[in-house]
């Protein structure tokens, strides 16, 4: 036998183990429930987090533990109903891993990195990664510094953005929060895109990949848990592209995440919580929701020292308009930064449906030249005074001449606020604040 051949025999022999261990330790279904399974017999051989996999009827079904006591351990399938009955076996499979690759750009998966768009499998990397990674050490990350220009007028003048940033994008339903998703989708300042669509309907899947992606699909990489699919699966999407994520940040690359949404995250997390016994402490979420939440975001931004970005943005969907609920509090308190879209905005016709006085960004100064800054003090202070005195205004009570300031707020917000539109297929803003100034100028 050649060497070639000794060399290909002795890699399908360790390929072979690594997928199916010489010895495997197992256990058996000793409860189902319709939001969980018991497993009798694993416990000392788990941990939280692991895959278990239920053999019935010639069958496989992944499952995930959620909990484990003495007597047994809580798992949640990955699928939306489980097949097992009373007496199967279970085996433990260990924590779930992803090898990427380069490859995997243009392509979209489910959130156990499984390929879903009909283009083959997916070529694996050299070296498998963990979907629960630690963020960089404090220590070592590198500083934000370099600003991004995004396209999106209102977002460069008031809110701009910078590479490693995390922002969120707060918003009722209906408010234009995956439009303005779509817009930012399409910046052509990072070398790599990953969408994670959490939750979603399953018809928009497609829009947004065909459409807000058109510029960057062949650069992105999609990661789809629809609304219909487990919670198990909606909690581990965000986790799947955060890995994917971290891989092309870690050659070098910068990299913008999008999560759509963290909310329905927070409410896969809340289930799955439940299941395993944790009480509700606040509208229904378990403690471990709130936990949770900082350890995925924090793994967004910047590297270590000589490494790439990543850019995070994160819809948080606002229940009921409650932008002070436990899960929008928690998630803002963790950002550098807020976008907030206001109904009120929307209905009056005005997109995107930005509150400029509401939103902020925490490395604003990084992006602003001095006299930028001073521009947007003052521009939010027309904003603010125009909008304070609206009901004043609507009564009649305002005079031309009484006030300076009043009088130059209201000759040139509604100017400003018309030229902060712009439609989703619009060109992109390539200067924010000159383009702001040509059209002042037109339109005085």
């Amino acid at each position: 036998m050649s060497e070639n051949a000794l060399a290909r025999l002795a890699l399908g022999v360790e390929q072979a183990c690594d997928e199916l261990p010489m010895v495997r330790v197992s256990g058996s279904v000793a409860e189902i429930a319709p939001s969980h399974a018991r497993v009798a017999g694993l416990s000392l051989y788990l941990k939280l987090g692991d895959c278990v996999d239920f053999e019935s009827g010639g069958l496989s079904q992944r499952a995930e533990v959620v909990r484990i006591d003495a007597q047994g351990a809580s798992v949640k399938t990955f699928e939306t109903n489980t097949r097992a009955r009373l007496g199967d076996r279970v085996f433990r499979v260990g924590p779930m891993q992803l090898a990427p690759h380069v490859s995997w750009k243009g392509r979209v998966i489910n959130a156990l990195g499984v390929p879903i768009d009909a283009a083959g499998p997916l070529r694996q990397g050299e070296e498998a990664v963990g979907i629960e990674a630690l963020p960089p050490p404090a220590m070592r990350r590198g500083r934000v510094t370099r600003p991004l220009r995004t396209g999106v007028r209102v977002i460069d003048l008031f809110t701009p953005i910078c590479a490693g940033q995390r922002i969120g994008i707060f918003a009722g339903s209906g408010v234009g929060k995956s439009t303005l998703l779509a817009m930012l989708a399409g910046s052509r300042d990072f070398d790599a895109v990953v969408i994670a669509l959490v939750g979603e309907r399953g018809r928009e899947v497609r829009e947004f990949l065909d459409d807000a992606l058109a510029l960057n699909r062949a650069v992105s990489v999609a990661v789809v848990a629809t609304g219909d699919e487990s919670p198990t699966m909606r909690r581990m999407a965000p986790k799947t592209a955060m890995a994917i994520a971290e891989y092309f940040r870690d050659r070098g690359e910068s990299v913008l995440l999008i999560v759509d949404s963290v909310t329905r995250y927070a409410h896969a997390a809340r289930d799955v919580a439940l299941a395993a016994g944790e009480p509700a402490v606040a509208r229904g979420y378990a403690p471990s929701v709130f936990s949770d939440l900082p350890k995925l975001l924090e793994r967004a931004g910047p590297g270590e020292e000589g490494k790439g970005s990543i850019t995070g943005v994160f819809s948080v969907l606002v229940d009921g308009d409650d932008h002070n609920d436990p899960v929008a509090d928690a998630i803002r308190g963790t950002l550098d930064g807020h976008i907030v879209l206001d109904r009120a905005i929307a209905d009056q016709g005005r997109f995107p449906a930005v509150n400029v006085l509401a939103s902020i960004s925490r490395l604003a100064q990084v992006a602003w030249t001095p006299e930028q800054n001073s521009l947007v003090i003052k521009l939010r202070g027309l904003i603010a005074r125009f909008e304070d005195t609206r009901d004043l205004r609507l009564m009649g009570g305002y005079r031309h001449g009484g006030d300076g300031e009043l009088d130059q707020a209201v000759a040139l917000v509604p100017k400003i606020y018309e030229a902060m539109a712009q439609a989703p297929k619009s060109e992109p803003s390539k200067d924010a604040f000159r383009e702001l100034a040509q059209l002042l100028q037109e339109k005085t």
